[in-house]
């Protein structure tokens, strides 16, 4: 999609964004409307997710990277630390290290600071039974009654919608488990191609069903490849349907670029119709980081806006530093198809 275009579905987000919701108003770009869905208690600024009426910081901590320390203790400090500074949304995954990551947040989340979190974990399950013993491993790790919002992982294939909302498919344990009060809401995630999130959302409309939150990739290369932010956003926001931000560096790849610093991409992450962008932050050094993206963030006017994306335009055109998008490297389930349950579940 052309530069001038992403503009104005930039613009659009934002206006659309801040006629739906009416709460404290923050500063912003010049040419930028005004979010009033956002408030700020203490450092940290806070976005509404959706219509569930939950408030979310800006910043979420990504689950994945919380595992990746040698030492369990230093990511439970990593952990308690961001929730001290005031981030509550808490990203997790099922699958993160077989595992480890639930693991390790849920012994962080002791002590009370359970109480202080909107608590976030995926599935990867496609079938009623996968599912349901999935969440079962993930309340017992987290050391949870009750998440927060589980959302099924890796809809990346044009089949994933059919399986999940097949009978017998993993819709039916969320759906079951949400009126035991073990959830309190339901969403999505994938990182592969926008086109297999317009088809969740196309499927889950069929079915009657409406999402809480979406999550997907939004990024300074997003808007010139296979952009998320340009056909799926405007979806979301119109349908007032959370919208989870992920891989603003792309685990690193967007800043081997060259053409941005990581507060850049924080940056404009933020600058789009996000209820909160969740980062990986594997140490105190990227904690901090994650801080001050919050604390010097003014929305990006359109001059600052089409600066980032003339320079990374060329760059991203074949999605060179958008692997997730482009290789299965970042494809757990394709690489342990196990993951999704019995193959003959679909209509």
């Amino acid at each position: 999609m052309k530069r001038r275009v992403f503009l104005e579905t930039i613009a659009a987000g934002a206006a659309i964004s801040s006629t739906l919701r009416a709460n404290e108003t923050q500063s912003c770009g010049d040419d930028n409307p005004p979010r009033t869905d956002e408030t700020k208690r203490g450092d940290m600024r806070y976005r509404k997710l959706g219509q569930t009426g939950e408030d979310v910081s800006m910043v979420g901590l990504g689950g994945h990277h919380i595992g990746r320390q040698k030492e369990e203790q230093e990511s439970i400090k990593i952990i308690r630390a961001a929730i001290d500074g005031g981030i509550n949304f808490m990203d997790n995954c099922w699958d993160y290290h077989n595992g480890g990551s639930e693991i390790r947040m849920g012994k962080a989340l002791q002590d009370g600071y359970r109480k202080r979190v909107f608590l976030m974990t995926k599935l990867d399950g496609r079938s009623k039974k996968s599912a349901e013993d999935q969440l079962h491993d993930s309340l017992k790790r987290l050391q949870t009654d009750v998440i927060d919002l589980v959302q099924f992982h890796e809809i990346i294939r044009m089949e994933d919608p059919d399986r999940i909302f097949a009978d017998g498919g993993a819709i039916e344990a969320l759906l079951a488990a949400k009126k035991l009060g073990k959830i309190r809401f339901i969403g999505f995630t994938g990182h592969k191609d926008p086109a297999v999130h317009l088809r969740m959302l196309e499927v889950a409309e069929s079915h009657g069903f409406r999402f809480d939150a979406v999550q997907m990739p939004l990024n300074v290369m997003d808007a010139h490849f296979r952009s998320f932010g340009t056909r799926v956003v405007p979806k979301l926001v119109q349908q007032q349907i959370g919208v989870l931000g992920m891989k603003s560096v792309g685990d690193g790849n967007i800043l081997k670029s060259k053409a941005v610093t990581a507060i850049e991409c924080l940056h404009y992450a933020m600058s789009l119709p996000t209820s909160t962008v969740i980062t990986g932050i594997d140490s105190m050094s990227i904690l901090a980081q994650a801080f001050e993206a919050v604390r010097t963030f003014q929305p990006l006017s359109s001059e600052q806006t089409k600066s980032l994306l003339d320079r990374t335009a060329s760059l991203a055109a074949t999605g060179t530093f958008e692997p997730f998008k482009t290789t299965n490297g970042f494809d757990g389930t394709a690489q342990n198809p196990e993951w999704l349950g019995p193959p003959d579940v679909g209509p």
